[in-house]
Parts: C-alpha cells; structure tokens; sequence
C-alpha cells in the first residue's frame, strides 16, 4: 500500500545535471512514487542566480540560501549537485545533523572527505549515496560496495573520463595532434573552456580515489592517487602504438597487490592492446574493466557524463534513499575494515614503452642495453632506425618497478650517445 504523505527532497544546484533531476523528478513523478512506495516533492531548490528563467520548476522554491534550506528539518532527502568542497561539505554535514540523507554527484568533495563524511552520516543514522560521482549513468558504485560485497576485487581498470577519451580517440583515428583535437572536442562541447581538470587527470584521480576505496575495504584519498595528464601524447606515440597493435588511453588503475597487503592506485596514458576490451571505448563514452576472485572478468560501459545521464544515477540513488526512509533503515555505509597501506608510484610493476634519440653509429644499443640490465630492467623488444648520422631506438621492457625505470632514463640521459628522451609510456592491460 502506498504512502500517500510525500517524502520531501531539496536540491542543491540546478546547473546542467541539477535542471535534468528536477525535470526527472516531475516528469515521472508517478512512477518513482510507484517504484518508492510513496510520492516525493521537490520542495526547494538553492542556486546562486535566481533571477534565471528555470523551466518546469515553480519560482517560489528557488531560494540563493541553501544553508536555511537544508536546516529546514522536514527534509527526507537534499540532493546535491553544485560540486567542489565547500559550501559542498558544510551544506551535507548540515543536512545529515537536521535529518535528512544525502544524494551527492561530487567526486572532489567524496575523494578528499569521504571519511568524514560518512561519519557525520552514521552518527545521525543517514544515508550517504553518490553512485553519480563516478562514470555518470554507469551503475558502478552500487555493483562494487554491494553487488561483489562477498567477493574479493583485485583490480579496477578504466577510461572514467569523456573528454580526455574523445581527444584520444580522435587523435587515434584521424592522426590529429592533442591540440587540434582539442579544439573539437571544445567546440562540441565535451571539454570545458579550461579544460585542465579532465587533460591532467584530476577528475580521473578523484573517481579512481573513489573506485580503490571501495573495492579495496580501504580508505584512499586524491592525495594518494599518482595522477599524470594526457597533454604531453603526441601523434608519435600513437604510430608507435600502432606499430604495437595498441592504442593510448587516459586509464584509472586500482590494484591489489599480488601478495594481498597493499594497494595502489594511478591514473596516466598508457598503450592497451587493440585486443583488450577498453581499445574499442570510443568518443565521450566511459567504460571500467573489474577483476576479482570469484566473478572473473567484468565491464560496465555506458555514457560517463552529461545532464541526463548524470540524472540517471542520482534519481536512482534517490529511490534507493527514498525506500530506505521508509523502511526506517539506512544502506551500506563505509567500509574501510582492510584499511591496506597505498603504496608509492614507485612501487608499481608495469611495462614500459620507451622512445630514444640516439646518435646513429655502432655500440649505442650496447650501451642502452648495459644500462637497462645494469637497474635491473629487462628489455622485451627493440627497434632501430636511423638516417644521417641520428637515430631513435624504441625499446618495450618487460615488467618492472616505476623506480627501476626512473632510474634507467636518468642513466640514459648521461650517455654521450643518447640525444634526447622522446618519450616514456607504460603498456597497460596485458
């Protein structure tokens, strides 16, 4: 039987994600009472602008004072989608301490205070969803903190950021360079007018921050992800991949460590092969590879961000949070039990793609590889061209520590014979 009393929400932001969730709301408003068990009423909505022309939303619920709105104390549930850390955090805080659950998209604020946040969550008995935050309409979270909760996850692999992978992709595709792949991508609108967010890997950094925590029973913060950005792979790199059967992709990488007791987690270019399932992600789409013990082999792939997509996953932690106020219950709340040391960058084991100048006369492939053998990297494959007394030599390691191979190119860099670092790339997903 259902509910007739509605469950009140209040809506943080009403930008490109938070308009779509109001529309959502309004639009379908019989259906989400139907699959929660009662109606829900948006009751306020804070922004910063009031004086713009909101479509399908009643001018007397936008208010520019949110902190009164979430104080409000007939709140079921405030979802929150302005982004950023504060007034973010002090807005959830305030909300769980005057009785209402959280449905948040914000993967800066969840990666930096995460912890903090789901304490303030249990202490006043609330829930804290945000299957938004990471891989827009994706289900990710869900699957990974309930779906595999009996199952033990060892690596999280993924491209978890639209516009860097439309760059690549276009690059890929059309032998464009980074910048003038960039431009379309601006002039679509899959990049913002500064774009360093997502060509440095901060937003991948954060959901992969997010991602490690979660499959790993284990508190990671942004600090402790090695984030490097994509705006240093030239069409060069690309050939060479080619050359490999690869392609490049800007990859959020979680792993367990094969003895169990540590874990790691990084984002960067790296070559896959054209064989491996993320190869064929194409445009602004996101997709996650996950490996664990018991389910094998898993991908989620679907549109990582926009308006409606976003929407998608926030509406449906909404029903979620919606059923559990009904129920008088709350869903899965942190789970940090592991709490496994993250190790350094310079402890991760990969291969690596390494492209040299080198002068083009006899011995210079000795020399490299004494100095490769002599910090204990073993050397995969080799090749060679030169013209005109000036040569590049691409050498593909076997695996080996990030610190093993810092160590190697600064000894190459001492060798009169090697002209230049032309550029360094780890070869993922084998």
């Amino acid at each position: 039987m259902m509910r007739t009393r509605p469950l009140k929400v209040a809506l943080l932001g009403c930008g490109v994600v938070g308009s779509e969730v109001a529309r959502i709301m309004t639009t379908q408003a019989a259906d989400l009472a139907a699959r929660i068990g009662a109606p829900v009423e948006l009751v306020g909505v804070a922004v910063r602008r009031p004086d713009r022309v909101r479509e399908g939303i009643a001018p007397g619920l936008v208010t520019t004072d949110a902190t009164a709105l979430v104080k409000r104390g007939d709140l079921d549930v405030v979802v929150e989608v302005i982004g950023g850390i504060e007034p973010a955090r002090t807005l959830i805080t305030t909300a769980f301490a005057h009785g209402a659950s959280v449905v948040s998209a914000n993967k800066a604020l969840i990666a930096q205070d995460g912890a903090a946040l789901y304490a303030a969550a249990e202490e006043h008995g609330k829930d804290l969803y945000y299957e938004a935050a990471v891989a827009g309409a994706i289900p990710l979270i869900r699957p990974l903190r309930e779906s595999l909760a009996g199952d033990k996850v060892n690596r999280v692999l993924g491209i978890v950021n639209g516009t860097t992978n439309f760059i690549l992709d276009k690059m890929d595709s059309t032998g464009a360079g980074y910048q003038e792949a960039l431009d379309e991508a601006t002039a679509l609108g899959y990049a913002e007018a500064d774009p360093t967010a997502d060509v440095e890997g901060f937003d991948a950094a954060a959901k992969a921050a997010i991602l490690a925590g979660i499959a790993f029973h284990t508190r990671v913060r942004l600090d402790d992800v090695h984030r490097e950005g994509m705006t240093e792979v030239t069409a060069s790199d690309f050939a060479s991949a080619k050359e490999m059967g690869c392609t490049i992709k800007l990859l959020a990488i979680c792993e367990r460590a094969a003895d169990g007791g540590s874990v790691t987690a990084r984002v960067h270019p790296a070559m896959i092969p054209l064989t491996h399932p993320l190869a064929s992600v194409r445009g602004a789409y996101n997709a996650v590879f996950v490996e664990s013990d018991a389910a094998g082999q898993l991908m989620f792939y679907g549109p990582g961000a926009g308006g409606a997509p976003t929407a998608s996953a926030v509406l449906g932690d909404l029903v979620a949070v919606c059923r559990n106020r009904l129920a008088g219950t709350t869903g899965p709340g942190e789970s940090a039990y592991a709490a496994l040391p993250v190790s350094p960058m310079g402890e991760v084991v990969t291969r690596y793609h390494i492209s040299l100048d080198v002068a083009d006369k006899p011995g210079v492939l000795a020399q490299v590889a004494t100095v490769f053998a002599e910090h204990g990297v073993s050397i995969d494959t080799v090749r060679q061209q030169g013209k005109d007394g000036e040569a590049s030599l691409v050498v593909v390691t076997h695996r080996a520590s990030d610190a093993a191979l810092d160590g190697t190119v600064d000894a190459l860099r001492k060798l009169d014979t090697v002209r230049g670092v032309a550029s360094i790339m780890r070869v993922e997903g084998e």
